[in-house]
């Protein structure tokens, strides 16, 4: 158990927590969530000692062990993947090197006799006999191949390296589990395997996540960031939610009634402030008027940005053809005699563990790629905007946002722009920020509104959610849903998918499996799974 006691911290003018009080218990699963800057990682890095705080108490159960995902992707890179992992279990982990050292020694004396015997009660007792193969079901479970378990860290791509530092955390069966954004660079089978992992962890999980789908399926409470304040809600994500709507009515309602009652008690301090037989009940009124709390109704601090994607023409009957696209890169075949027909009312997710077949898919049809051979054809009505996975390029410059948005602007008038951009949260000095200093979510949002002033009625994107906070996934997602033209589109969020999808296209080594179906129904069809393992030959791999 962990408990935390009148937390605060700040830095500078800003308080970033205020007297925190919370207990996180065995058995639960704690999705810690808030707006982009609420402080989500910072509480975890409090949790688990890495930052210190200014006042109040972090307390942990005597004896237990906390463990945590480490965010340094390049930190074990002299170390084995195998060994990697058991260095999740510090004590055990020491308890293996010196053991391995004494048994290692030429000249073996009685006080190493005595000394190994010590250890090999204590690597037994603590598991070690078993290490390694529960390793190594952890490392399998989160997409690891067996052939890669004694490589070096420093020979594993980055995606892997996140799952090996997931299972680093997961190893040892820990009394504390600290998660943040667990399920980065996960396919969807590993995502899966996560969330039925930490369904049956017997032990304590706190967790920061943006996949709002990870979240309904593992978590037994929300602790909500907001204006300073944790609060503890029971229930998942989507109860968190509508919990949440309804407070907030209640705040806007409450607030509201008191500006009403404030309009009328002021009308009424006017109209016989100077009246002596009403003198009495007006100053009796102001009395009421100044203890009438109007500032302090709280609502909520989040902010969600508006994103509505409107086409200039309705699309036509014919939108895209395929045809045989052939394409290789770096010596491997990405799509091989590809052939597919989009239809007017298509939203399409492409899912699959062929990432780079789908990004290059994609930046084929959108014209920023050559095919070896094949042809793809556009139908008249089409007009296309696209959004790259990797959108750098754009951000090259030290124009202001409004200036850089401008380039892409029918409307050149600067009152226009900046209004646009205030809807997409970038107000006041933000809308003058250089393009080139931006976050992440930053350029993302900047990317979509582009897109937004284009008046495509074909959309495509690449992973869009990536960098993205709750907020702004919500907000896209809604605009999608509601977008009259033809999606075509990549994302690693199991929900968005589900939601925005009417058809799913599967990419597979020699072809693809295509579906008129929502995601979920595709993961079920008992065809497409047959289908998927002939294309794979053995176990099925899911990635979106």
């Amino acid at each position: 158990m962990i408990t935390v006691t009148d937390l605060s911290l700040g830095f500078g003018e800003r308080t970033l927590f205020k007297d925190v009080n919370l207990k996180f218990t065995p058995g639960n699963c704690y999705g810690i969530i808030g707006a982009n800057g609420a402080g989500k990682s910072t509480f975890i890095k409090i949790l688990s000692g890495e930052t210190e705080h200014d006042k109040g108490e972090i307390s942990v159960s005597s004896g237990e062990r906390i463990a945590v995902l480490k965010q340094d992707h390049f930190a074990f890179e002299e170390f084995t993947v195998m060994e990697t992992v058991i260095m999740g279990y510090p004590k055990l982990y020491k308890i293996q090197k010196e053991r391995e050292t004494i048994y290692a020694k030429e000249d073996f004396t009685e006080e190493d006799g005595m000394r190994a015997s010590e250890l090999e009660a204590d690597f037994a007792d603590l598991g070690g006999w078993e290490a390694e193969s529960q390793a190594g079901q952890l490392l399998s479970g989160l997409g690891i191949d067996e052939a890669d378990h004694e490589k070096p860290m420093s020979e594993l791509d980055e995606t892997k390296k996140v799952r090996v530092l997931l299972a680093q955390a997961l190893f040892g069966n820990p009394d504390i589990l600290l998660l943040d954004e667990p399920t980065n660079g996960l396919d969807l089978e590993s995502i899966s395997w996560l969330e039925e992992f930490l369904i049956d962890f017997p032990n304590t999980v706190i967790v920061v996540s943006h996949d709002r789908h990870f979240l309904n399926s593992v978590c037994t409470h929300i602790c909500d960031i907001d204006f300073g304040r944790i609060s503890m809600y029971s229930g998942n994500y989507d109860f968190w939610y509508q919990m949440s709507q309804m407070l907030q009515r209640q705040a806007r309602d409450q607030q509201k009634k008191n500006e009403e009652k404030a309009k009328e008690l002021r009308e009424f301090i006017q109209r016989f402030a100077s009246n002596a037989a009403k003198s009495r009940q007006a100053t009796s009124r102001k009395k009421v008027l100044e203890k009438l709390d109007l500032e302090n109704v709280v609502i909520t601090s989040r902010k969600f940005p508006y994103i509505a994607f409107k086409p200039n023409r309705e699309i036509g009957n014919n939108v895209l053809r395929t045809e045989k696209l052939n394409y290789t890169s770096e010596g491997a075949e990405l799509l091989n005699d590809f052939t597919v027909m989009v239809n007017k009312t298509d939203k399409i997710a492409f899912v699959g563990t062929e990432h780079q077949a789908k990004t290059a898919l994609f930046d084929i049809i959108s014209g920023e790629a050559k095919a070896d051979s094949g042809d793809y054809y556009w139908g008249q009505t089409t007009s296309v905007a696209y959004f790259p996975k990797e959108n750098s390029s754009f951000f090259d410059s030290d124009y202001s946002i409004t200036d850089w948005l401008k380039q892409y602007s029918p409307d050149q008038d600067d009152t226009y722009i900046r209004s646009f951009l205030g809807r997409m949260l970038f107000s006041g000095d933000e809308a003058l920020k250089p393009v080139n200093v931006l976050s992440g979510g930053e350029k993302v949002r900047c990317m979509l509104a582009k897109m937004m002033l284009s008046g495509a009625n074909v959309l495509i994107f690449d992973e869009p959610t990536n960098h993205l906070d709750l907020e702004a996934i919500t907000a896209l997602n809604k605009g999608l849903e509601d977008f009259p033209g033809v999606i075509l589109f990549n994302s690693h969020d199991h929900e968005f998918v589900n939601s925005v999808a009417n058809r799913i296209i599967e990419i597979v080594p020699g072809g693809m499996i295509d579906r008129m179906m929502p995601f979920d129904d595709y993961l079920k069809d008992e065809s497409v799974k047959e289908l998927r393992s002939q294309a794979y030959h053995h176990t099925e791999r899911l990635s979106i």
